[in-house]
């Protein structure tokens, strides 16, 4: 991407004396601080790959897993359900939320009348560091372009230290022509990284938003089926007690 936009644009440097020059010349050109941004740029290329395997639905809320939470759940089986989530093998982002939320209610006395608090907050939580884990490319989307600056300013530097040594003011056009180089390629390798890269970060954002919707839809569902258990459980108690039987009044004992 970096080399076929310096390639289109190589008539910017022609015009520095740079003619002629492969694409690694030219990459080169930029001096330390263009390296610093080729390599950044592969950190960069590594964390889409990374989030474009990691950030679908199938892998942070995979459907079998929510069957079989529905089936456990709907059988009353707790304890199995959270072994179930707790297990490495059946990592994901459901898991983890819905998991969180039965450890929480199997250690607080209330049990799961606070199942629903508990489960916001594990969503809450999860949700959190799958936006935190876009952090990265965030990062590299603003440092990139302040990298490009700074190189560009150090090249203007030593483009003016190299007019201020020239004899009778007047220097050679192959003795800036380096200094003219690191500023302009630093410039374009800085913006060329951080466009796309804050492309990225907003489209993977919107995909946190889209899925973590549908997961709030499933853990919603998983809810519902607890809360229906708890509520059919609540009728029969409330049968089984008695009926309080009226008071009755003493007879009064007839005066003699």
């Amino acid at each position: 991407m970096i080399a076929s936009y310096i390639d289109s644009h190589s008539f910017v440097l022609a015009q520095a004396g740079t003619e002629g020059k492969s694409i690694l010349q030219h990459i080169a050109s930029g001096g330390p601080i263009g390296l610093i941004i080729i390599m950044i740029s592969f950190a960069a290329v590594a964390l889409v790959v990374m989030h474009s395997i990691q950030l679908r639905l199938g892998r942070l809320a995979p459907a079998e897993q929510f069957d079989r939470l529905k089936e456990l759940l709907s059988r009353r089986e707790l304890d199995n359900a959270r072994v179930f989530c707790e297990s490495e093998s059946n990592d994901s982002l459901l898991t983890r939320t819905l998991g969180s939320a039965l450890a929480r209610c199997a250690r607080s006395p209330f049990g799961l009348l606070e199942f629903r608090g508990a489960l916001e907050e594990a969503g809450k939580d999860q949700v959190a560091k799958l936006y935190r884990s876009t952090e990265g490319l965030a990062l590299i989307a603003t440092v990139a372009p302040m990298l490009g600056l700074l190189g560009t300013v150090l090249g203007m530097v030593g483009a003016f230290n190299t007019l201020g040594s020239a004899t009778g003011g007047f220097a050679k056009p192959d003795e800036l022509a380096s200094s003219i180089a690191v500023a302009l390629i630093t410039t374009v390798l800085g913006l060329v990284v951080a466009i796309p890269v804050s492309a990225c970060v907003v489209f993977f954002r919107n995909r946190i938003d889209s899925i973590t919707s549908e997961v709030g839809e499933m853990t919603e569902e998983l809810l519902g089926v607890v809360e229906s258990h708890q509520s059919n459980a609540q009728r029969p108690a409330a049968q089984q007690q008695p009926a309080r039987q009226p008071a009755t009044t003493a007879q009064a004992s007839p005066r003699p």
